[in-house]
């Protein structure tokens, strides 16, 4: 038996008996897998479970997804972040509609739609159909780095290629949906970034980086992108019991999704200055500050986002209506609404935060 042949052999003997009980898992349904693989993409396990059983609960199946509202369809996906990802979701499923609700079985038409590239594309093959495809995630990134020592960082071309070619070799014709979910559950369980538990690990005799010394070095990583802070301020009006929220454009950042109005802080403004600017900026209403409510922070990419969220009142005519230079859509909605809309992550936590403020029901009551 080969050097490979036993590296898949005991690799495959090891997740029989190691491997997670994870409810794409159990029927491969392509769906299933295709929904949790979009799902996984730079966002941890435990938290993906929850969030697929939900969604799997409320759209079960293709054709239910494909005829809901997007608005829902972002407002389940929230908390998940990339946004995008659920977009691509809901528009590849009313494609699929077209033509008889299923996934195609085929490499080249998977990557034509929306939202799967190359590793989406390959995962599906191998995991939903059992074909002999590719599926490279950081786990099994790492996985590779450490067994054959690569000197290089791993996202370098030249290693993408070499793992591909390995890969090849190593995947067996009638178990690649184990295989390649193999790789990739022991990069997640057992290959670790930072503390890798080799004692376990059932290819640890051939890892070369073990033979080495050189496992704390491996992965060798790009340099990270520098982190962007941004300062935010941002209004909440109550106007007849209801607070004012917009739906921002179909081409912004978060696209689609709901907000309160305000901005960026820009320079030698105090946070209080810069939403009353942007409040008037984005919808033509004057208004006031008239308390502080809380500052909350998030992140997505490499940004660090504070928003500063502040109770506001309409000082030149609580009638008058809001205009839309900054929003494809606004709305004035009761507080127990608030639940039905996606919002960005910060105004999501400040929305938690005001819903367990003791002040909201007098404000609601002087609006």
């Amino acid at each position: 038996m080969s050097e490979y042949s036993q590296f898949t052999a005991n690799l495959l003997e090891w997740f029989t008996i190691h491997s997670r009980d994870l409810p794409w898992r159990r029927t491969y349904d392509p769906y299933h897998v295709w929904v949790s693989e979009i799902m996984l993409q730079q966002t941890r396990m435990d938290r993906v479970v929850a969030y697929f059983s939900r969604w799997i609960v409320r759209f079960p199946t293709i054709n239910i997804l494909a005829d809901a509202a997007e608005d829902e369809v972002l407002r389940l996906w929230e908390g998940l972040g990339y946004y995008s990802r659920a977009r691509n979701l809901h528009k590849t499923a009313r494609i699929l509609c077209e033509n008889g609700c299923h996934l195609p079985e085929d490499y080249e038409n998977l990557l034509a739609l929306p939202g799967i590239g190359p590793y989406t594309a390959g995962a599906i093959m191998s995991i939903a159909y059992n074909r002999c495809y590719p599926a490279v995630d950081a786990n099994v990134e790492r996985v590779f780095s450490r067994y054959f020592d690569l000197a290089s960082p791993v996202k370098e071309k030249k290693n993408k290629s070499f793992i591909l070619a390995k890969l090849k070799k190593m995947q067996p014709d009638d178990q690649c949906r184990f295989f390649n979910q193999a790789l990739m559950e022991l990069g997640a369980l057992i290959c670790l970034p930072a503390t890798p538990v080799c004692h376990k690990c059932p290819v640890a005799a051939f890892c070369l980086s073990r033979q080495r010394g050189t496992t704390p070095n491996r992965p060798l990583l790009q340099p990270k992108k520098k982190t962007i802070r941004i300062d935010m301020a941002t209004g909440i009006v109550f106007r007849k019991g209801k607070i004012l929220i917009q739906k921002r454009l179909s081409d912004d950042v978060w696209a689609n999704l709901w907000e309160f109005p305000g901005g960026r802080i820009k320079q030698g403004e105090t946070p209080e200055q810069a939403v009353i600017r942007e409040f008037f900026e984005e919808t033509n209403l004057h208004i006031n500050v008239t308390k502080k409510i809380t500052t909350v922070q998030h992140s997505y990419m490499h940004y660090r986002v504070t928003l500063h969220g502040f109770f506001c009142e309409i000082s030149d005519g609580k009638n008058k209506k809001p205009a839309l230079h900054a929003a494809q859509e606004n709305r004035w909605v009761a507080i127990d609404e608030l639940k039905k809309f996606a919002f960005p992550a910060g105004h999501r936590k400040l929305i938690d935060y005001l819903l367990e403020d003791i002040q909201v029901d007098r404000l609601k009551a002087e609006g």
